[in-house]
């Protein structure tokens, strides 16, 4: 017996691996969080599983639902939106089972964070503008920040910032990324990432705030760099014709020599 924890994706029913798919369709248990996981995955379950809504359960009673699998010998699927690697409740599950003895694996999702930037068709890193994307949220009923990680200390690397559960506070966000990054930094807000009612606000940060209004529910995501819209940047070296690389030798003298 295993519990499959699963990154269900961020919405669209059809953003899950192969392989979380397949442990869906052969587990006889599956538990999912209904608060932001797409009803259509449960259609991979096999016929006659319990299936079992997480979103009013505490974790003592989730625990319980595995543990009752376990002692039946079933496996599980548990389903949680996104990746599981962050802001997914995993780890104090985890620590439970470890404690149980019961098995388990981890099968990763795709994040909310890439859902919005594909949906927005951008690469967040671009040459010569920005390298690094930081997946951050301010402080919440649920877990307050660590000291070290304010906003504001992520801002001063003017790395491109991926902001988390935080639309509901986007006039404090607003006021402490402008003076890092500018009030003309390409921003935008999108809710429900690859989901049907998708939405995106495109703005700066001089004027997302206006181009917002009152649309703001908990489940967007705030992006916030001048890689966002960006045209004026390098090409990537990977590809120019005079860059030697392992697959494609250039010159006299390659690093990467081709062999017969």
């Amino acid at each position: 017996m295993t519990v499959h924890f699963i990154g269900a994706g961020p919405g669209a029913a059809d953003l899950i691996t192969l392989r979380g798919r397949d442990l869906i369709a052969a587990c006889p248990v599956c538990l999912y969080a209904g608060s932001l996981v797409p009803r259509a995955l449960l259609a991979h379950c096999p016929p006659g599983a319990k299936i079992v809504n997480t979103a009013p359960l505490s974790l003592d009673a989730i625990i319980d639902e595995i543990a009752q699998a376990h002692a039946a010998g079933h496996d599980v699927a548990r389903l949680h939106s996104g990746d599981l690697s962050v802001w997914s409740a995993m780890g104090e599950q985890l620590r439970r089972l470890r404690a149980l003895n019961i098995p388990y694996d981890v099968t990763p999702g795709v994040p909310s964070f890439a859902a919005a930037a594909a949906a927005l068709g951008a690469e967040l890193t671009l040459p010569g503008i920005a390298q690094s994307v930081v997946l951050t949220r301010t402080s919440g009923r649920a877990s307050s920040m660590p000291e070290g990680e304010a906003l504001e200390n992520f801002a001063r690397t003017g790395a491109v910032l991926a902001i988390h559960l935080s639309v509901h506070v986007l006039e404090n966000v607003i006021t402490t990324l402008t003076p890092h990054y500018g009030p003309d930094c390409p921003v935008a807000v999108v809710w429900r990432a690859s989901w049907p009612d998708q939405r995106i606000v495109r703005a700066t940060l001089a004027t997302l705030e206006t181009a917002v209004g009152a649309e703001m529910e908990r489940t967007a995501l705030i992006l916030v760099g001048h890689s966002l819209g960006a045209e004026d940047f390098d090409d990537s070296r990977l590809y120019a014709g005079d860059y030697d690389r392992r697959y494609r030798p250039v010159g006299t003298a390659p690093r990467f020599p081709e062999t017969a």
